[in-house]
């Protein structure tokens, strides 16, 4: 790792947490609990990574170090995070590239369609599309650990069949 990287850590399993490497032992990251209002904040980079492998987003370009650090600063102690249109790995990527954009968003949006819509809609309608397609989004992302455990098995079965043919 080194100063300026867009930095991520996975969560449980379920999700990843995203910021930027300040080169100094330090993280700008989304800072906050569940269900609490959310802001940029520099923290250590123990803190961030809360005991996981802290692993670097590559990119085939992105900008100059100094640009995304000010991009980074620049964002410091706002508010404003939103789990579809403004989230942590939004703001990372943002501050790499210049470009908002979330690749586990993407992945929810293609896994549940109707999420994706429901959250344009909801904009017109109201709160009760936007729990339903966050639900919808959620879903999949909770139970993808259960279908890459079930693959895994299916493979190791198809494995030892296998074995005990040639063996």
């Amino acid at each position: 790792m080194s100063r300026g990287d867009h930095i991520y850590v996975r969560r449980r399993r379920r999700y990843s947490h995203h910021g930027i490497d300040c080169g100094d032992g330090t993280v700008i990251h989304y800072v906050g609990a569940w269900g609490t209002v959310r802001r940029v904040e520099r923290t250590s980079l123990d803190s961030f990574a809360q005991g996981s492998e802290v692993l670097v987003r590559q990119y085939r370009r992105r900008l100059p170090v100094e640009e995304i650090l000010d991009n980074a600063e620049s964002r410091l102690n706002s508010q404003g995070y939103h789990l579809v249109r403004n989230n942590c790995e939004h703001f990372a990527t943002w501050a790499s590239t210049g470009s908002a954009a979330s690749s586990q968003v993407r992945g929810w949006a293609v896994a549940a369609p109707g999420a994706a819509a429901s959250v344009g809609v909801a904009e017109a309608a109201g709160a009760p599309l936007v729990l339903l397609g966050s639900l919808g989004m959620g879903l999949y992302a909770l139970t993808k650990p259960l279908r890459r455990h079930r693959r895994r098995q299916r493979q190791a079965l198809i494995h030892s069949g296998a074995e005990a043919v040639t063996g």
